[in-house]
């Protein structure tokens, strides 16, 4: 009996120990994908790195400058999509279609940007 709760333990130990990098991943649900909304603003930053890229995007709204966030995906999955550490750069222009915070935030998780002289980066 000893011996078969001595190896449950180690097989369950096992389990988690190969799961709990998967588990540290947060979810999307923050997110509304049922709604896809736009803005075009000037890039304020953008923070190449994991386990997520973000872009901020300034925003002048009614005479108030707002400071949107968009999480973006990790760098492997950008470096596929065509977007280097270098691609946008403090005071570009840009159009960033994404899924809005549910909480009413300013920002989301894009689904694509376009630069100022027309490229596609989605």
């Amino acid at each position: 009996m000893r011996k078969l709760i001595t190896t449950a333990l180690l097989g369950a130990g096992m389990a988690l120990a190969i799961s709990s990098p998967t588990l540290s991943h947060h979810s999307h649900a923050m997110f509304d994908h049922t709604v896809e909304e736009s803005i075009s603003g000037t890039v304020a930053d953008f923070a190449y790195r994991n386990p997520h890229v973000f872009l901020y995007v300034d925003v002048e709204e009614e005479g108030e400058m707002v400071h949107y966030w968009f999480e973006m995906s990790n760098i492997p999955n950008m470096i596929r999509r065509g977007i280097g550490h270098n691609t946008f750069q403090e005071g570009d222009e840009v159009t960033v279609n994404y899924w809005p915070l549910k909480d009413g935030r300013p920002g989301g998780n894009y689904s694509n940007i376009v630069a100022a002289d027309g490229t596609l980066y989605d």
